[in-house]
């Protein structure tokens, strides 16, 4: 086994586990369409970088050459992917929120500019509940238990329910200091 990857680079290999070849490209439009949710979509330069790695760790496969090199997991890209997510810890996961330092620090401007910043923000999540609501549409079909993306809609539903809530406790936090 070689060096530890980085966690970017199980997302690759993740991307790759639904059975089709990508080339750079396309994989960087599956994490745009996915990670994008809930976890950081990694940069076009990035994406060839993990590439570039799994292909030396003999975790993916290339085919072609140029920008029409297509990869596909390796049976070992797989082991090493499930030995990841068995033995490795989840860690817990760290609010990384622009909104949220704004709100902390608003203080220093009127109260008017802090709510207009959440009411951009209710905004700018309908827009991802409406994004995230038609990939899980996508997935209907395939989403039963045992099919391919069973997994990718539970994480669709976990997304939807969660920027419900944000939505709810954004809602609050603009009531909250209009009372003011």
């Amino acid at each position: 086994m070689g060096q530890e990857l980085p966690v970017t680079s199980y997302a690759v290999l993740g991307l790759l586990t639904f059975g089709d070849e990508l080339t750079g490209y396309e994989l960087k439009q599956r994490a745009d369409r996915t990670l994008r949710f809930y976890w950081v979509a990694p940069a076009m330069s990035q994406i060839y970088t993990e590439l570039a790695r799994l292909s030396d760790e003999g975790l993916v496969a290339p085919r072609g050459e140029g920008r029409r090199t297509t990869y596909a997991i390796t049976d070992d890209g797989r082991r090493r992917l499930a030995r990841w997510l068995e033995e490795s810890p989840v860690g817990f996961p760290v609010l990384k929120h622009p909104v949220a330092l704004r709100l902390l620090i608003g203080h220093l401007v009127k109260p008017a500019v802090t709510v207009a910043m959440l009411r951009s923000h209710l905004r700018a999540l309908d827009e991802e509940i409406l994004a995230l609501r038609e990939v899980r549409a996508s997935l209907e079909g395939a989403d039963a238990p045992g099919q391919p993306f069973r997994h990718p809609s539970l994480v669709a539903d976990w997304g939807l329910a969660h920027f419900t809530q944000e939505r709810a406790t954004i809602e609050d936090l603009i009531r909250r200091l209009e009372e003011e």
